[in-house]
């Protein structure tokens, strides 16, 4: 669904959950609502009380999902949040002998969140890496990696990057993550980037009820990767699409 801001494409989202409860009696515990902010996902779990009577579907952003599903899966994990991992890539560029001066942490770890985003891990980066920036930021990568492993911890972007993984490599969870959310709505699909295409085209992928609303003109999380022409990839993904 494509529109304007302003336009009430949320709104069609809970409306088409309540629909897809009350008049189609689909179970919502099948039903996946997907966004980006916890703002955002509670606002819709407050207009959904209105509108059904029974139980809630599951209603939150990628990344609490993503958590979700490791924890199920009986990963234990801590979740390093921005501070967290930018002190760690300060310690670890400490320890390599790299000036923070001359490599800032934080644009360090932009730099490794862009990778995470298009699913390239710290072993594969090397290999994409151009110019000594990022050549240098290939090794902190490792280091960094190696280092959240130590401390049982994942960052805000390994959390998808973690559960696309999961899915590739054991096709029974993934099954059983599609048979139990039959109907996904995304929400602002426009922000999405490449780990979270990926993520709800594998998620959707078993039964093609996928729903998600857009507008180009609003895609601002470009900087983290986020890919407007996530809306036309859809279109090939989902053929069958309307």
């Amino acid at each position: 669904i494509l529109a304007g801001a302003g336009s009430g494409k949320t709104r069609v989202l809970t409306y088409r959950v309540a629909y897809l409860i009350e008049e189609k009696k689909v179970s919502p515990e099948e039903i996946l609502l997907v966004t980006f902010t916890n703002k955002a996902a509670a606002e819709m779990k407050q207009r959904l009380v209105t509108l059904v009577s029974n139980s809630m579907p599951l209603a939150g952003t990628f990344h609490s999902i993503c958590s979700k599903i490791l924890h199920q899966e009986n990963i234990n994990f801590t979740i390093y949040d921005d501070n967290d991992s930018v002190d760690l890539i300060k310690t670890v560029m400490e320890k390599m002998d790299i000036s923070t001066k001359n490599f800032n942490p934080h644009a360090v770890l932009v730099t490794i969140s862009g990778a995470k985003n298009q699913l390239i891990s710290a072993i594969e980066y090397p290999q994409y890496a151009r110019g000594f920036w990022q050549e240098t930021v290939s090794q902190i990568y490792l280091s960094y990696q190696k280092a959240l492993k130590e401390a049982d911890a994942l960052d805000f972007d390994d959390l998808i990057m973690e559960t696309v993984r999961l899915f590739k490599k054991s096709p029974e969870i993934l099954e059983k993550y599609q048979n139990k959310w039959r109907y996904i709505l995304v929400d602002e699909y426009q922000d999405t980037n490449n780990a979270q295409f990926e993520l709800t085209r594998m998620l959707a992928k078993k039964y093609g009820n996928i729903c998600v609303v857009g507008d180009f003109s609003q895609s601002i999380y470009s900087w983290r990767g986020a890919d407007y022409r996530n809306l036309l990839k859809f279109k090939t993904e989902f053929s069958k699409g309307k």
